[in-house]
């Protein structure tokens, strides 16, 4: 799995210093598809090709924007916590990780930031641990769904975009939703990302299919898979169904939502969090199309059960299959194989790498989704801090880092910006120059649903959905009987309340 999927989910387990999901946190009256306006950003038209238009028409000027909210001369200490660039990441990524710490100390002078870079894997239990033992930093940047439980448990102060000059209508709606919880806002978007489809044009063509259209649904996908097994002898589509694996909910639960399903009521417009959907009609007719792949075609391969995408990426650059759910960084990783590869194999290598095709995720019968990624960053509780809370230089500080500059360049190589006037500034316009599909990848964003935003939702992601799945896909329960599985586990890990 990918270090965001695995981080996305947060390695919650069974009522994990749960905090209660009766009054889970809503995002009053914001539609889905929200419009904002007030960036220039219309997510009805918000196509690769709009992506593009957009970019670069807007200057933006960070200290004076900064210096609204808290003066520059503002002498303070603040201590952050946050996953950065380590010894594997791109020498780019380490570049801006310097040049964003010089012009914050270059913008606020006399602020002391004491900062510490984690490893993904020791970030949460670290925080937890420090949050209870009252050592907690001042501000930490975490994996989407992560804040919920810090704030389930009174360890986060509330805390929204208008305290640092901005609104809400500056961040995507789903954004929204994952910093909210009881009715309150528990931080702001740093960075946002969603996934798109990813195919082999040849293996279209051989299959009697048009090389640059993807399928428009996913019962299209069905359809299109077993072709090109039938075809080709290739396996059609990149199916993951392995459990306890980030990759498994990423690419199934759009395939869920598209078809009116979902673990919970995360894919409505005002979720509450309370109503069990994973086995509603939509959920099943999702669940069925798996089982119509794995089991009656047999267009996947037959180790999805164990596979991440990690298992995805070979037989893809070998030409062996056609079809895959991954991030623009999927390119890259193509690349990077057939750059390795030798003789005959780096004939097909290079051969896919030409062939490789980016486009939007099928719709279902009720919507086309995906799953919205990303980071948010936090204030904690003072009573949680270590030392005296600097209230305005943590306002300083994510002012800075959350602005339309900083959240642009600090997702340079492997998200977007969290505040939509991002989309709009020269450096986008230079990432999507450089960025091969960025375009189309970053198109999926109005149709990002979030996990639901509650303490269990990575028992529900990571276990449950999973344990769904390999229930059919193994014959081990029919289709209905695996879907009512999984809503007896999921009520039982909500308390049995419902």
């Amino acid at each position: 799995m990918t270090d965001k999927e695995q981080a996305a989910l947060g390695g919650l387990t069974r009522r994990q210093l749960m905090g209660g999901v009766a009054g889970a946190g809503l995002v009053a009256g914001m539609p889905a598809f929200a419009q904002t306006s007030r960036t220039g950003v219309d997510a009805a038209t918000w196509t690769p090709e709009f992506v593009s238009s957009i970019a670069g028409t807007v200057q933006v000027d960070t200290a004076a924007d900064c210096a609204k909210v808290v003066p520059l001369n503002y002498k303070g200490r603040l201590t952050y916590w946050y996953v950065g660039p380590n010894e594997a990441s791109p020498q780019i990524d380490k570049d801006i990780d310097a040049q964003f710490w010089a012009a914050f100390a270059k913008t606020y002078p006399n602020i002391t930031v004491e900062k510490q870079n984690l490893d993904y894997n020791q970030m949460l239990n670290k925080t937890r641990t420090a949050a209870l033992g009252n050592a907690a930093p001042m501000v930490a940047k975490f994996p989407i769904l992560w804040g919920v439980e810090f704030a389930a448990k009174g360890q986060l102060s509330p805390f929204k975009p208008e305290d640092v000059g901005f609104t809400m209508a500056d961040f995507w709606p789903g954004a929204m939703k994952s910093v909210t919880w009881q009715g309150k806002t528990y931080g702001i978007p740093t960075n946002n990302e969603t996934m798109a489809l990813t195919w082999n044009a040849a293996l279209f063509a051989a299959a009697g299919l048009d090389p640059e259209k993807p399928p428009a649904t996913w019962d299209d996908l069905v359809v299109y898979s077993k072709l090109i097994k039938e075809k080709t002898g290739k396996n059609g589509y990149g199916l993951v169904a392995r459990t306890n694996a980030g990759n498994t909910p990423f690419r199934f639960m759009p395939q869920l939502w598209a078809y009116g399903g979902g673990a919970l009521d995360e894919s409505e417009p005002d979720p509450t969090y309370k109503k069990i959907m994973i086995n509603n009609e939509g959920s099943r007719a999702a669940l069925q199309a798996s089982y119509d792949m794995y089991v009656r075609d047999r267009s996947v391969p037959v180790s999805a059960l164990t596979n991440t995408q990690t298992e995805n990426q070979d037989p893809f650059i070998a030409g062996q299959l056609a079809m895959m759910i991954g991030h623009p960084s999927e390119y890259a990783a193509m690349l990077d194989r057939a750059k390795k590869a030798t003789g005959d194999d780096k004939k097909i290598a290079d051969a896919v790498v030409a062939n490789m095709r980016y486009g939007l995720i099928p719709k279902g019968a009720a919507r086309r989704a995906v799953v919205f990624g990303g980071s948010n960053a936090h204030v904690f509780n003072p009573k949680v801090v270590d030392g005296k809370l600097d209230m305005d230089a943590a306002r300083a500080f994510i002012a800075f880092s959350t602005g339309p500059e900083w959240s642009t360049k600090l997702a340079w190589t492997n998200s977007n910006p969290g505040h939509l006037t991002g989309f709009r500034t020269s450096w986008m316009k230079e990432r999507l120059e450089q960025i091969r599909f960025l375009n189309v990848t970053t198109s999926m964003l109005p149709n990002g649903i979030p996990f639901p935003v509650v303490p269990i939702s990575g028992e529900i992601m990571n276990i449950v959905v999973p344990d769904m799945m390999q229930n059919a896909l193994t014959k081990k329960m029919t289709v209905a009987q695996a879907t009512d599985d999984a809503a007896r586990k999921i009520k039982g890990l909500m308390g049995g309340d419902l």
